[in-house]
């Protein structure tokens, strides 16, 4: 039954892992770009400016993932002439996504600073561009770096949704294999068990170390 896991086989996977990996960082670098700009939008905006990303945010979320990857793939890529590939579909999908949850994630801990902080501050001569660089950015970047590397991990997780459009990502591939090896009734547990602990392997330090800086710095 070990025979599954050939040379071409794990050469196959290898080539879903750097896929899925692929997309995870992309999604997330542009999260990251986009979000921490939205987020200081959301902190320093106007009231209508922040209720105008509030609806974006819940519109974002209450939308099944599986639902915007459909929209934007088989619809929008038609409706508006795009030559999407799958892979470009993904992205951008997970990267709106990624972007509205790492503005909520950037404006909670914008707005956790203490307020009698930034009054401080301000007793001390210090001008508004100050404040937020010397008080109120350390300690919120502090606050933030946990929950961006747990939003990492929620990226990483949701890639399997990709293979709906087609995408031979990690789980996709996984899926070849077993049918490639459908007579072989280990195949399924032997397949599926390796993909969950390369996962598990990816993720879960990931997890570890976010809870030991939180315990850190004890936020």
């Amino acid at each position: 039954m070990f025979e599954i896991f050939n040379a071409t086989t794990l050469s196959r996977l290898f080539d879903g892992l750097s896929l899925t990996l692929f997309i995870t960082f992309a999604s997330m670098a542009v999260s990251l770009v986009c979000g921490l700009a939205l987020g200081f939008v959301a902190w320093a905006g106007s009231p209508f400016v922040r209720a105008v990303l509030r609806i974006c945010l819940e519109f974002v979320r209450v939308m099944p993932l599986i639902v915007w990857l459909f929209v934007m793939y088989f619809g929008f890529s038609r409706w508006f002439g795009l030559n999407l590939s799958n892979v470009s579909a993904t992205i951008i999908v997970f990267s709106i996504w990624g972007s509205f949850e790492m503005m909520d994630l950037v404006r909670g801990a914008l707005f956790s600073i203490p307020l009698h902080q930034t009054q401080a501050a301000l007793a001390l001569s210090l001008s508004r561009i100050q404040i937020f660089v010397f008080v109120v950015a350390p300690q919120a970047l502090r606050r933030l770096t946990p929950a961006v590397m747990n939003l990492f991990t929620r990226l990483l997780k949701s890639t399997p949704f990709a293979f709906l459009i087609g995408v031979v990502e990690l789980l996709k591939v996984g899926q070849q294999i077993i049918e490639l090896h459908r007579y072989d009734v280990y195949a399924p547990i032997l397949v599926y068990g390796l993909i969950f602990w390369l996962y598990f392997l990816l993720c879960y330090p990931v997890s570890l170390y976010s809870k030991r800086l939180e315990r850190k710095w004890k936020i």
